[in-house]
């Protein structure tokens, strides 16, 4: 890297929207997993935003005419807009991703999820974890024209891999704190070389057994 390039990479505000498709608050395992990540991210020198989804009243996507002017879809896309990077986290329901995160996802679209890096996270209650939310969650974004990171984390047995906010085993801990710093990493670089973004295809979203905790 470039001495000049390497002075706007460490001068180049970044901020990270987090959504957290758990519908149960504090309780929600998706959260805590989130708060982790979230720390780090700020450890690496960006601003964050959680978006929770317990605590932001939405409508059900009918169409433009009854769902655009909510106050709750207008508050969701001045909040995605204002971020560089985007964390989705969700539980895994059914083998795919929540009803709420996806409901979140159609009020929203290119003009706001358009060339954004995307960091994904799923947690299960079994020993599979939430890879079937992370694929699924992969073709979304390609949908909206956003940029997976080639890193994903999938954490299983939720109810034993957490002990109050705190994640029991440390590999999980240190996967998602790596992860949390990939996705500052490309989001900065991205955000300061949008040119980068043929070279962009050649890594993200091509590169499926790069994955963190698979």
């Amino acid at each position: 890297m470039s001495d000049s390039l390497a002075h706007r990479y460490r001068d180049t505000p970044i901020h990270i929207v987090a959504i957290c498709g758990s519908l149960r608050g504090s309780r929600s395992y998706t959260r805590r997993a989130l708060a982790v990540a979230l720390d780090e991210v700020q450890r690496a020198g960006a601003t964050i935003d959680l978006v929770d989804l317990a605590e932001l009243e939405l409508p059900l996507r009918h169409g433009s005419h009854d769902t655009d002017d909510h106050p709750g879809t207008v508050e969701l896309r001045r909040r995605v807009v204002a971020a560089d990077g985007v964390l989705l986290g969700s539980p895994e329901y059914h083998n795919s991703f929540s009803g709420a995160l996806k409901n979140c996802l159609d009020l929203l679209g290119e003009d706001e999820l358009g060339g954004k890096i995307f960091g994904l996270l799923g947690v299960g209650g079994g020993e599979s974890g939430a890879i079937n939310t992370l694929g699924h969650l992969r073709h979304v974004v390609r949908g909206v024209g956003g940029w997976s990171l080639p890193a994903q984390v999938s954490i299983p047995n939720s109810s034993k891999s957490f002990s109050g906010d705190r994640l029991v085993e440390p590999r999980f801990e240190d996967r998602l704190r790596r992860f949390a710093r990939e996705l500052v990493r490309f989001t900065r670089l991205y955000k300061i070389e949008p040119e980068f973004e043929a070279s962009l295809m050649d890594v993200i979203d091509d590169s499926p057994d790069e994955r963190i905790g698979r």
